[in-house]
């Protein structure tokens, strides 16, 4: 068993590797396909002179062959190269906005879990009713939104005119960042990031559950006349949970994505922001960076969805 799960985990991080290599390739030349270049070279008071100069000390003038393969050599060392952008070392730049987003991605993924699994197992156990009619109209109507547009009408309704929490940024300027502070700040953010996942989750939730419950061993369990609590929680919820934690893994790109636009949103220094930031100023360092951690951290997380469907489920081997 645990040699089986070795050997699975071994493979796995080999097709992460390659994916890693098409991912960057793909990225690498994509960025140097695009017209223009980076903004430092779009400074007017630049002569030509100097913009070669400069390319040529960023190694801009060389074939992008050249230009890959010597990325992929710094790589190798663990050197992502330095920030055109804040003329700092990548490395240092992701690791100052990493904290922020796994904060923001995790209170997301806790939000999204928190809500969909029990509002899912209660609809499907109560088809019809307005528990069920309710949660499947929030779910539509929060998968028509996009994130942008709920971030602006969180921020009015709940900042600017109830005044009970803050528009952005991680904590108040000149504040003692204490952590009631930065929860405040967390809140909405992390809402409208879990928002549509949370809504999406949700329907797959009740559609599992409500197969469950038509199982034989479900009507068995009621035949004994074990309770309707016992039954929801501990047998259907369970039984639901593999392809629940499907879902789940699908969702976790979406998560990554949808920060760059909820971070933009709330001012909230992340990589999704800085990413963003990165692409706007052809930062070809930077968005390289980010966009393979990005990656890396999607393979790691589905890796460990397929290793949890082993605790839901031990008939399910990897092999």
């Amino acid at each position: 068993m645990t040699g089986g799960i070795i050997g699975f985990v071994l493979r796995r991080a080999g097709h992460a590797m390659l994916v890693l290599l098409v991912v960057s390739t793909a990225t690498f030349g994509i960025m140097h396909a695009a017209p223009g270049g980076p903004s430092l070279l779009a400074d007017p008071k630049l002569s030509a002179a100097e913009r070669r100069a400069i390319e040529t000390r960023l190694g801009l003038d060389q074939p992008i062959t050249v230009q890959y393969t010597r990325w992929l050599g710094r790589l190798a060392r663990g050197d992502l190269g330095h920030s055109f952008l804040y003329q700092t070392p990548t490395t240092a730049t992701i690791a100052e906005r990493l904290p922020n987003t796994l904060v923001l991605a995790s209170a997301a993924i806790v939000l999204m879990l928190a809500v969909a699994v029990p509002l899912g197992v209660l609809a499907a156990s109560r088809p019809g009713q307005w528990l069920d009619r309710t949660t499947s109209a929030a779910s539509f109507t929060l998968l028509a939104m996009p994130a942008f547009w709920l971030g602006i009408m969180l921020i009015i309704l709940f900042a600017v005119q109830a005044r009970v929490l803050p528009a952005g940024g991680v904590m108040t300027e000149g504040g003692d960042g204490s952590l009631g502070d930065r929860l405040r700040h967390l809140v909405l953010p992390a809402v409208v990031l879990a928002a549509a996942a949370t809504a999406e989750l949700l329907r797959y939730t009740r559609s599992a559950a409500r197969t469950a419950f038509q199982l034989p061993f479900i009507r068995t369990a009621r035949a004994k006349g074990l309770r309707d609590g016992p039954i929801r929680w501990r047998h259907v919820t369970r039984h639901a949970l593999v392809p629940v934690l499907t879902v789940a893994g699908l969702q976790l790109p979406r998560l990554v994505g949808g920060a760059a636009i909820t971070e933009t949103v709330f001012s909230w220094p992340g990589m999704g922001r800085l990413g963003v930031e990165a692409a706007l100023a052809r930062d070809y360092p930077l968005v390289m960076g980010v966009t393979l951690l990005v990656s890396a951290g999607v393979l790691v997380a589905n890796l460990l969805i397929d290793l949890a469907y082993l605790a839901v489920d031990p008939r399910i081997r990897h092999t």
